[in-house]
């Protein structure tokens, strides 16, 4: 029998999977289920819109069966989906969860629950059946091919794979358990997981077993072979909520998720109107692990009727709500609808703006509400949100009330509307930073004045808030100002400070000098009270940040030749003892001053070893 290798860093990943989440090991029935349940889907759809198969006669299901009298003990799952050839047992079994391997194994934290959370979203669901298995084999015969094949493994560098008999569509999955899962070759067992994580799969799920029977006085009777289902098959978003309980939400959640955590929150909405559809959406806790990948997964599904349409298609929901999972089920569209048309159709554009709606209603319902669980969603969602302020236009006065900032002023986090409550009475403005980490913008020189008179000033730390806040603009009628622009606050200005402009004004024109053509200008500072220089960029110019996101982008050529505007503090004892300075040294002065509020700023310095050797004269 012909032996191939798995696909690199597969023994590190079985490894992994196999010794670290035996406490959690009884997710395998969850995945493989889960797994069945998807290959129906699949057939299904293909019986609605493939000429092959419209006519076939077909029903449906999963079976489970399980030997516990053998020597080894064996569990099986069937179902009759769309099943595998050679090729797709290759690709999807031979190689591991393909790109978002090394995902997963940067993820894992050594906490058996939080890398148990792991296992379905990174597609390796399947390989957790060696958790409770010495050995898998796969028996898959795809629809509308007469040739089945058979891949098995051990688990540990590589598989089989060689022809095989099967009467039927669909896949056929043995486990030969190992002493640790043993205990899953037993009847009760089976069933009490079937309930607790895949109750909803709307296919049935039959258990085969032996039934025995007894007599009157308690004594065995009869033995024979039963067939039971064991799951209740219904849509759960196609029922009513008043027959569905917390619990019900929670474990269609974990078994659509892959997850063992319970949802933060969920949204259950039966439109009625001219377009009917059925939404079922929840909110997880945490932010999904590919939630900033260009690449990522999308989390709701689609559905026509009850019938799975798709389960990747990015148009559904915007891509600022990807953090969102679940369900859209349309009574309107299409059986036969294509992802393609999808992204023109009428319908759908209206189902989905229906659904932003929804969605956004709940998240302000939940930010008035429910303190603790808003909170807990801004912690993970907050940078989607400014996405979104920057991205929908239709619902961009909503979502401003939603995003959430640091300020220089409070502890913790807040909105623009509670940064308006605390606004001086003769406030023009509110005032954001930009340009770093939390810490290096809290001790920027730029809030120093601000500070001083008691100015509120946002914080903004997040690398896409340069653009979000100047995209969006204005608040009601209040402008959005950033105190690292050249303009000062009217707030700032004073008549003290004119007169100490004018006062160090032949000092500031020997530096402007001096730096020639490294700035666009230096002039006076209003906004310095301790610090003795800073730099801002001109309101027509990129900011440092949003310069350096084009350099990272690779969009160097695309940024405008920009200089700094050099803000010097006139009363400070460092500009105002260079009143008689030689030239050299004000020289020397001059650039070091500069490069070290580049340097503030976490901007690109014009030439580090210049900067070093007029540091090293000035020391000297």
């Amino acid at each position: 029998m012909p032996k191939h290798e798995f696909q690199t860093e597969v023994s590190q990943l079985l490894h992994l999977i196999i010794h670290s989440l035996y406490s959690h090991k009884e997710i395998f029935l969850r995945e493989l289920i889960s797994n069945a349940n998807d290959a129906i889907d699949k057939f299904k759809y293909a019986t609605i819109t493939d000429d092959q198969f419209k006519q076939v006669t077909w029903s449906p299901r999963i079976d489970l069966r399980f030997d516990d009298t053998a020597s080894e003990r064996s569990l099986e799952i069937e179902d009759n989906g769309i099943g595998m050839n050679q090729t797709d047992l290759v690709e999807h079994l031979g190689t591991i969860a393909k790109s978002g391997t090394k995902s997963f194994l940067a993820g894992l934290s050594g906490d058996a629950k939080k890398d148990s959370n792991l296992i379905g979203q990174f597609g390796v669901g399947f390989y957790s059946a060696f958790m409770v298995a010495n050995r898998v084999e796969v028996v898959s015969r795809r629809a509308g091919e007469a040739e089945a094949w058979k891949w098995s493994s051990d688990g540990k560098g590589g598989y089989e794979l060689e022809p095989a008999s099967k009467d039927t569509q669909g896949t056929l999955i043995k486990l030969y358990l190992n002493e640790e899962g043993n205990e899953y070759a037993n009847r009760w067992q089976l069933e009490q997981l079937v309930k607790k994580y895949s109750n909803h799969i709307a296919f049935p799920i039959f258990l085969h077993f032996e039934k025995t029977e007894y007599g009157k006085d308690g004594a065995e009777n009869t033995k024979s072979q039963a067939i039971e289902q064991i799951n209740s098959a219904s849509a759960i978003w196609s029922r009513s909520k008043n027959d569905l309980k917390d619990e019900d939400y929670i474990e269609f959640f974990k078994s659509t998720s892959h997850s063992m955590d319970e949802p933060l929150f969920w949204l259950h909405n039966k439109a009625e109107g001219t377009i009917q559809y059925t939404s079922l959406l929840f909110v997880p806790k945490a932010a999904p692990f590919d939630l900033y990948h260009a690449n990522y997964k999308p989390g709701v599904k689609l559905y026509v009727r009850r019938v799975f349409i798709t389960d990747d298609d990015k148009e559904l929901l915007p891509t600022w709500l990807r953090f969102v999972q679940g369900v859209i089920d349309s009574e309107d569209l299409p059986l036969n609808v294509s992802r393609e048309i999808l992204q023109q159709n009428k319908i759908m554009k209206t189902i989905r703006t229906a659904t932003v709606k929804k969605l956004i209603s709940e998240f302000s319902r939940i930010a008035s509400d429910e303190k603790d669980t808003w909170n807990t969603f801004i912690l993970a969602f907050n940078r989607p949100l400014k996405e979104g302020l920057y991205q929908d236009f239709e619902n961009r006065d909503t979502l401003a009330e939603l995003v959430r900032f640091k300020s220089s002023k409070i502890e913790g986090l807040t909105g623009f509307a509670d940064y308006q409550a605390r606004m001086q009475a003769d406030q023009k403005a509110i005032y954001f930073i930009t340009g770093g980490t939390e810490n290096v913008l809290r001790a920027s020189p730029l809030l120093e004045a601000y500070r001083k008179k008691d100015i509120e000033v946002l914080i903004c730390d997040d690398e896409i808030d340069d653009i979000v806040i100047q995209g969006y603009g204005k608040y009601k009628d209040l402008e959005l100002k950033a105190v690292n622009r050249g303009d000062v606050a009217d707030e700032l200005k004073s008549e003290t400070n004119a007169k100490a402009a004018k006062k160090a004004a032949p000092i500031i024109n020997r530096i402007k000098t001096a730096l020639g053509d490294l700035v666009k200008d230096v002039k006076a500072s209003s906004r310095l009270l301790e610090s003795p220089a800073c730099v801002v960029t001109d309101d027509t110019d990129p900011t440092f940040q949003m310069q350096a996101m084009l350099r990272q982008m690779g969009r160097e050529s695309e940024m405008p030749a920009t200089k700094p505007i050099l803000e010097l503090n006139p009363n400070h004892p460092l500009i105002v003892g260079l009143k008689d300075a030689n030239d050299e040294t004000l020289d020397d002065t001059a650039h070091v001053l500069l490069v070290q509020s580049l340097l503030l700023e976490g901007a690109e310095i014009p030439d580090r070893v210049d900067f070093v050797r007029r540091l090293n004269r000035l020391l000297g």
